[in-house]
């Protein structure tokens, strides 16, 4: 379906995937129901705007259930499109990463924006139409072409490599702890007040990917059990451990054997902050495992360390390409 609000303007293409901000009433709470043009349809002001738009169902499902193949397939249709700017409305459970697996492989300089609701439409203050709105006006704004995927809601615009979901029902829920918002919405028009460093572009794999990256989140008192055999059921982890990355001193040994055999990244459960590389020299610490083989993962928390190291492994990289996109991503690499 085409919507069109004036003639020779910016072409913005709209593609919902689903999420809170399409959901309704159903017995036994709300499911995925709304299609992209009732959604459109339903926000005030979007219609007076001076825009083109180009509104594409591609999946009606909850974020949780989206897949790499999913994103990449969006990735590829967006691209091929032809618009001045591409929105992607899906749900908010997975939004931090959809996103920076998208910041990834685009491919081009026209703005991408990612945003969705965290109030369904039953609700009284559901913020869907005022996030949708905000995120028309970013990617029709030339201030946003480069810079790679943002995501937009609540009126911030955050980097997809630094954004976060920090809330499990709030309507703030997205913040960017490393680097703040880069931009906001004032008086219904995007402004940009930090120009984020240039992003890492990789190839885009071709679905079907499957590449399997694990994820083990260290605990107090780990034995490092969960790691056992892991090499013959993941080709990759991130590891996810204490403050700037430190697991306790046993589990050590076992990382050590297992970098020998797949790419093993070391990122922070914390969530904001660095993974260190040269301060502590105890057993288990930073520099210990760095030693042993492992892959810091900088300023990445471990959801996006995960998408980059399967977006790398399904490139076919090896373990110096998977060290140097680490330390351009991570925003650590010198000069």
């Amino acid at each position: 379906m085409t919507c069109r609000y004036g003639a020779g303007v910016p072409r913005i293409a709209v593609f919902f995937l689903g999420g809170t901000i399409s959901m309704a009433g159903h017995y036994g709470g709300v499911v995925a129901w709304h299609g992209g043009a009732e959604l459109v349809a339903a926000v005030p002001r979007l219609g007076d705007l001076d825009v083109t738009l180009d509104v594409r169902d591609l999946r009606r499902a909850p974020s949780a259930c989206l897949t790499f193949d999913d994103i990449l397939e969006l990735a590829a249709e967006a691209e091929a499109c032809d618009a001045d700017g591409v929105v992607v409305v899906q749900g908010t459970d997975t939004l931090e990463e959809t996103s920076y697996l998208l910041d990834l492989v685009w491919q081009l300089d026209t703005p991408i924006v990612l945003t969705g609701a965290m109030r369904n439409p039953n609700l009284a203050g559901a913020d869907g139409p005022a996030n949708l709105l905000a995120a028309v006006l970013v990617a029709a704004s030339e201030q946003f072409r480069g810079l790679g995927a943002v995501v937009v809601l609540n009126d911030e615009i955050h980097a997809a490599r630094y954004v976060r979901k920090t809330h499990s029902t709030s309507p703030a829920a997205f913040a960017s702890p490393n680097a703040g918002p880069i931009g906001h919405l004032v008086e219904g028009a995007p402004v940009l007040v930090a120009q984020p460093p240039p992003r890492l572009r990789l190839a885009r794999p071709v679905p079907p990917i499957e590449v399997a990256v694990g994820l083990v989140t260290v605990t107090l008192d780990d034995d490092g059990a969960l790691l056992a055999d892991l090499d013959s059921r993941c080709d990759g982890l991130v590891l996810a451990g204490f403050g700037v990355g430190h697991v306790p001193a046993t589990m050590a040994p076992a990382i050590g054997v297992l970098a020998t055999r797949i790419p093993v990244v070391l990122s922070s459960r914390i969530g904001a902050g660095p993974v260190l590389s040269a301060t502590y020299g105890f057993t288990g610490s930073e520099s210990d495992l760095l030693a042993r083989g492992v892959i810091g993962a900088g300023l990445l928390d471990p959801y996006k360390a995960r998408v980059l190291l399967r977006v790398l492994l399904a490139g076919g990289a090896d373990r110096e390409a998977i060290a140097a996109a680490f330390a351009q991503a991570g925003g650590l690499a010198a000069g």
